[in-house]
């Protein structure tokens, strides 16, 4: 890939040559540098749209700021992949929304930036190849995601991967098959922002309901003897509340 690092510091845009110098697949990439956002566009235009496949941004910087840039490169007829890399882990819902593919926090760890890289590698699609054909429909919209934001890390999680949302005191556990996330926010504010993408088995529970595969008699320590749901592709029985127990028969009798 041609990647530009835009940074108004020299020394983060050093850092960064070097940490995309470490990455296993160096000798993929060409690098170029530019510290404003004027000075990226006048790298970018004399290709008529992408002189660059990816661009490592920074957030605050003089002038124009990496957010605005993002939109402004997002008019071009092909944009390069954007990652972002700032200090700032607070602006990472608006870069999302410009179709960020990453986000990264400084400092960089080798590791992420490595990710990141792979993730811009995929958005690409070199002229002349055919595309694979669009993965099966889901009940989620495309593209539809939870941010999670963790010890200095964001990610993304598609809506489509994740089986339950779990009420924690002040916060909310996030479980896909593959792993559990902590997300800061509430229950009901998750249900309202996905409507018809949750059912609601408990007042502190709401599972995926595509995802769900049986409703069970269980003995819960704390409730006594009562009922659970069962749920694709995981082994873990979750309790449902007396009252949500006809909404789940329900549920699996129209699914």
């Amino acid at each position: 890939m041609n990647i530009l690092i835009v940074d108004d510091e020299a020394l983060a845009r050093s850092r960064l040559r070097t940490l995309v110098g470490d990455c296993t697949d160096t000798e993929r990439h060409t690098l170029a540098e530019a510290a404003t956002a004027a000075e990226a566009m006048a790298l970018l235009a004399p290709s008529g749209g992408r002189a660059f496949d990816a661009v490592l941004l920074d957030v605050h910087m003089p002038g124009q700021d990496g957010l605005c840039l993002a939109q402004t490169l997002q008019m071009l007829s092909r944009p390069p992949a954007v990652v972002f890399v700032t200090a700032h882990a607070d602006h990472a819902v608006s870069a999302f929304e410009l179709d960020a593919v990453d986000y990264l926090t400084k400092p960089v760890r080798l590791e992420r930036l490595q990710q990141a890289l792979a993730k811009a590698q995929r958005a690409l699609r070199p002229t002349g190849t055919v595309a694979a054909p669009p993965p099966a429909q889901t009940t989620q919209p495309e593209g539809e995601t939870l941010v999670i934001q963790d010890r200095g890390r964001t990610e993304r999680v598609p809506l489509s991967e994740v089986l339950y949302l779990k009420a924690e005191q002040k916060y909310v556990t996030v479980r896909t098959a593959a792993r559990s996330y902590i997300l800061d926010g509430s229950l009901s504010e998750l249900e309202a922002r996905h409507p018809g993408q949750f059912l609601r088995i408990h007042r502190n529970a709401l599972v995926a309901r595509r995802a769900v595969r049986a409703l069970e008699k269980h003995y819960d320590p704390e409730e006594g003897e009562g009922w659970a749901v069962r749920l694709h592709g995981l082994a873990e029985l979750l309790t449902v509340s007396r009252r949500q127990v006809a909404a789940v028969r329900e549920e699996i009798a129209r699914a």
